[in-house]
């Protein structure tokens, strides 16, 4: 077989395939009714699902593991840098760790504000997504105070 009648015979099969696996807006004409979406929480469906107590315990781990941590090995390093400098006074090579160091602090400053932004959002969101739960929880009451009264 030539390299043109292989690849022929490879672009038909990958067509074939495609085209009866591409159904846009049809559904095959004996099919019955239209298959309805599976139930919130069943296993074939992905959800949205938040856990307002495993945003709390991150936001918590953030702020009492994680910042403390940086806090820490951010000041070890101060420490052993000033003491780099005061060796190296006189000499190009204190003036290029100073500079260095001020770039360290500055990554340091932002890495703890974006650690307090995240552990922020964290605690937010837990909170949003618990009001939003609750208004939905809200919005259904004259429902089921139908249902409960028999109407």
């Amino acid at each position: 077989m030539s390299f043109e009648e292989e690849w022929a015979q490879q672009k038909g099969e990958v067509a074939e395939r495609h085209s009866s696996q591409t159904r846009l807006n049809q559904l095959p004409a004996d099919q019955g009714a239209t298959p309805q979406p599976p139930l919130l929480g069943s296993s074939s469906s992905p959800d949205l699902a938040t856990t307002p107590a495993k945003k709390k315990k991150a936001a918590n781990s953030i702020e009492n593991n994680i910042e403390p941590g940086t806090r820490t090995a951010a000041d070890a390093a101060d420490e052993s840098v000033r003491g780099a400098i005061a060796e190296f006074t006189g000499w190009e090579t204190a003036t290029g760790l100073k500079k260095a160091h001020h770039q360290w602090d500055e990554q340091v400053k932002r890495l703890m504000g974006r650690l307090s932004q995240e552990k922020s959002a964290l605690r937010d969101t837990a909170v949003l997504f618990s009001n939003n739960d609750l208004e939905t929880e809200a919005g259904f009451a004259p429902v089921k105070s139908s249902k409960v009264s028999g109407i």
